[in-house]
């Protein structure tokens, strides 16, 4: 069932299972403001059976990046240019960058798990796009690339911490400050990639993942995730006691003693 679709974006829902696609392949899934939009819409149209978020994009690319006519004097009809927002105030620039970044913050909510079937190229947005999702499967053609500061910018959609959280601080750098791909070998390598496959399996190794995903309960996976991504910042013996609270969360659960 479709729940959205327009700016090139496509939300379907199956039970429990969405699928979030990138519809514009004659562009390489270029991104826009409206498209970024069309992203934060459909993370709030998402209904509660949902458990697993599967991104894509149609064609050959995931997404290109940023469509280059975000650069241009005219800009998007109906959108201010970029040149316009620079001219703006700091308020305005601040929080019109905000809003930018909705698209990419609702994929990493515990009540889902969020997968990203990746082929072709992920260039600056679209890698960005990637890196928002908790796993990535990437086929074995896929281009990796960081290319904002080749345009004097620098990763501003949310993408600097998962980056630096998955490969380090030294490689985010390094792939950041040159712009360079990252390729499919490496990326599985270094983190960046869950998992490797051709082409013409990306779509079945994606299936996979979703039924294994599944499997477990609800809740469990939802408990879990919270303590996996609170793990980096917080001290030890803290994560541990978080570690107890939410086990005694599951076993009065699991005894009908919840509240």
């Amino acid at each position: 069932m479709a729940l959205l679709d327009k700016d090139g974006v496509r939300l379907t829902v199956d039970d429990t299972v969405a699928t979030v696609t990138l519809t514009n392949p004659a562009k390489r899934n270029a991104q826009s403001p409206a498209l970024w939009r069309a992203l934060a819409e459909a993370g709030r149209s998402l209904p509660g059976t949902v458990r697993v978020v599967v991104l894509r994009g149609e064609g050959k690319s995931f997404s290109a990046g940023l469509d280059r006519q975000a650069f241009t004097p005219e800009g998007f009809e109906g959108e201010p240019s970029f040149l316009d927002l620079a001219r703006g105030s700091d308020e305005l620039l601040d929080s019109t960058i905000a809003e930018y970044q909705e698209a990419f913050t609702w994929w990493r909510r515990h009540d889902i798990i969020s997968v990203a079937a990746v082929q072709g190229h992920a260039i600056g947005a679209g890698f960005q796009l990637a890196l928002a999702c908790d796993l990535r499967v990437v086929a074995d053609d896929v281009q990796f690339a960081m290319r904002e500061t080749s345009l004097g910018l620098v990763p501003d959609l949310a993408g600097t911490q998962p980056l630096t959280s998955l490969v380090g601080y030294a490689r985010a750098l390094e792939i950041c400050a040159t712009g360079r791909f990252v390729h499919a070998e490496e990326a599985e390598r270094v983190g960046l990639a869950n998992l490797v496959v051709p082409v013409d399996e990306l779509d079945a190794a994606v299936q996979d993942l979703t039924t294994a995903l599944l499997a477990p309960a609800r809740d469990a996976v939802i408990e879990t995730k919270a303590l996996l991504r609170a793990a980096p910042s917080r001290p030890y013996d803290d994560q541990r006691a978080a570690e107890r609270a939410a086990q005694a969360r599951r076993l009065r659960d699991l005894a009908g003693l919840s509240d």
